[in-house]
């Protein structure tokens, strides 16, 4: 299927590797240009050459999207050094480091970083690309959130969750007013997903969560990919504030007490 999207822009942030680059990827094969955002330098600049060879234009622009100044600039970045702004795939966040403490014993800290990451990240570089995406009459914008928002968290995660959570709101509402502009605004909830990550989960973990799921296995980042380009190209039009699950059609969320 032609997805209509040779010749598009697409800023996606915390693409320096896993799910992020995969979406690059599948983009990149639909001939559109990319912006990679990392913090990571090394990660970006390696993503940028393996998207080039993939004969697509690419460039990096590091910066942490959860600051306000710098989540702007890349923004800004990568508008200039692409030409134009058509997509934004929000895909930044922070890892497990920062979640594993039930509420009273989570610090305000990791509250922080992990709302900041995953759902401040997405309503900043949304704010500075709708504008882009507006003076054009065109745009796509997929937001990341999980099953552990759809499917109510698990003991430990409750910042991921209520960031994930705030994600879907976030989604929703900018649905409603950008799309008489000609842009869309959706949202995936993934499960666990095959990276680097979840590689490092002990065997008894993911034998408990692969036997829980009705596919009985993890997503992979490539799945991930090709729905992310589905939802930015034109005949996803139509779709607009939805939440799409990658779940495996696992509706619950649990594999032990914290």
């Amino acid at each position: 299927m032609d997805l209509g999207l040779s010749g598009r822009t697409a800023l996606i942030t915390g693409a320096g590797r896993g799910i992020g680059k995969a979406e690059a990827d599948a983009l990149a094969a639909e001939g559109v240009a990319i912006a990679i955002n990392d913090i990571d330098p090394e990660a970006a600049q390696a993503a940028v050459e393996s998207l080039r060879g993939m004969g697509v234009k690419a460039c990096a622009c590091i910066g942490d999207v959860s600051d306000a100044a710098q989540a702007a600039a890349v923004v800004e970045q990568a508008a200039e050094q692409l030409g134009r702004l058509d997509i934004l795939v929000n895909n930044a966040g922070a890892g497990w480091r920062y979640m594993g403490k039930v509420t009273e014993e989570m610090s305000v800290d990791d509250w922080d970083k992990i709302v900041d990451t995953h759902l401040r990240s997405s309503f900043l570089c949304s704010k500075y690309a709708i504008p882009h995406m507006r003076r054009r009459g065109f745009g796509r914008i997929v937001n990341t959130s999980s099953i552990n928002y759809t499917g109510g968290g698990r003991s430990g995660v409750v910042n991921y969750s209520a960031a994930k959570a705030g994600v879907v709101g976030l989604t929703r509402t900018m649905a409603k007013e950008v799309g008489r502009h000609g842009i869309t605004a959706n949202a995936i909830a993934p499960g666990y997903v095959e990276t680097a990550l979840t590689e490092r989960f002990s065997d008894e973990r993911r034998s408990i969560i692969t036997g829980q799921n009705p596919i009985g296995r993890y997503c992979r980042v490539e799945e991930i990919g090709a729905l992310v380009a589905y939802l930015c190209s034109v005949q996803a039009s139509f779709i607009n504030g939805a939440l799409v699950p990658l779940d495996g059609g696992r509706n619950d969320f649990y594999w032990g007490d914290h």
